[in-house]
């Protein structure tokens, strides 16, 4: 009789533990498709923005200030703002949130293509 209650005491502790470790791995599981796969999608899609980057493209920086590429280098890209040509501020390509290929037109909701 005794030994029989100490069986079903250790089948109900290692039953306890199979479901403690399936609950800790579905909360990695979705720490991990719902926080760091969205980062590395975000974090590809910026490389993918800075390598397609080339002068003459414009630009909106993540203050909110436009302009146009003038020279790209590794890390630093040199930007020249507003009708003003002497107005070019090299800047860290970080701080660029937004690119406008050269020569393509934005056509906005209210405005129709013929």
């Amino acid at each position: 009789m005794f030994l029989e209650a100490g069986a079903g005491a250790g089948a109900t502790a290692g039953g306890g533990i199979l479901s403690m470790v399936l609950l800790i791995g579905f909360w990695i599981l979705l720490f991990y498709f719902m926080i760091i796969k969205p980062q590395k999608k975000q974090q590809k899609a910026k490389e993918e923005l800075y390598s397609a980057m080339e002068p003459g493209d414009s630009i909106m920086t993540t203050s909110g200030f436009y302009g146009t590429i003038l020279d790209i280098d590794d890390t630093t890209v040199i930007v020249e703002f507003g009708n003003n040509k002497n107005c070019r501020i090299p800047m860290h390509k970080s701080a660029i949130a937004e690119v406008e290929k050269a020569g393509s037109a934005v056509v906005k909701d209210d405005e129709t293509e013929e």
